[in-house]
């Protein structure tokens, strides 16, 4: 990664603002989509700062000035001066997805957007807000972490009973009926994924759903780094062959 993708909460935060005119604006407009609050001078609780001016000597002096306060900037149109840049945005709160291109084209991350809006339900945010409300539930039938995370990898998945991607009903409906369903799993199990070539593009989707479901990663020295980062980040990588006392949890053998 070329940037550390994070999601910053401004709900009552002062944010800086730079400039004026339609840059500017449709900064202003973020903003205060997050809830943040537009200030046009260094404050007291200001952390980041937006700069949208057209000159390109004044956007750079005022990125410098601003960075030498600590804060963190970005400047409208020109990534080489930005700390942080702001993604495309696909809004379906509680959810966010943001595409982001280091900067490289803002059409192109606009072109992915405008994909994704077509793919992901309208009504995503209200199983996220049920998903939410669920915890407790899901808890005191799952107690252990991993049967909680086996539990949703098996609802949330293509064809699950949650699966995101399905026009859905009423949300809460749909996830107390998937945990009153779901049977208590426990215990260790072995899945092996024999591996077609180094390139992660040749992982078949079902490989990748495995991938992102496994609680230990056994793989051999000569596995591609970009395979293994296709899994799930938590996962424990082991470099050798599985045990025959297995883990507890889902255990991934790459071949």
């Amino acid at each position: 990664m070329e940037a550390l993708p994070i999601f910053v909460r401004l709900a009552g935060q002062p944010v800086l603002l730079v400039g004026d005119g339609e840059a500017a604006d449709a900064k202003a407009r973020l903003i205060e989509a997050a809830g943040g609050r537009i200030v046009r001078a260094v404050a007291p609780g200001v952390r980041l700062a937006f700069v949208a001016l057209d000159d390109e000597a004044d956007a750079a002096a005022a990125a410098a000035e601003l960075k030498a306060t600590g804060l963190l900037v970005n400047v409208v149109d020109r990534p080489a001066l930005c700390d942080f840049t702001v993604p495309a945005i696909v809004d379906r709160s509680p959810v966010l997805v943001a595409i982001g291109t280091g900067g490289a084209s803002a059409t192109l991350a606009k072109a992915l957007r405008e994909r994704f809006e077509a793919l992901l339900p309208a009504t995503l945010g209200e199983l996220a807000r049920a998903i939410r409300g669920a915890r407790r539930a899901v808890t005191a039938r799952h107690p252990a972490p991993a049967d909680r995370r086996r539990f949703w990898d098996a609802a949330l998945a293509p064809g699950g009973r949650l699966d995101p991607f399905a026009a859905a009903g009423d949300a809460e409906v749909a996830v107390a009926a998937a945990i009153a369903d779901a049977a208590v799993e426990g215990g260790a199990t072995l899945v092996m994924i024999e591996l077609a070539s180094a390139d992660p593009d040749d992982l078949t989707l079902r490989q990748l759903r495995r991938l992102n479901q496994a609680d230990t990663l056994f793989h051999g020295p000569g596995v591609a780094p970009a395979i293994l980062d296709r899994a799930r980040r938590d996962a424990l990588r082991v470099c050798g062959n599985p045990p025959a006392d297995l883990p507890p949890g889902r255990s991934i053998w790459l071949r």
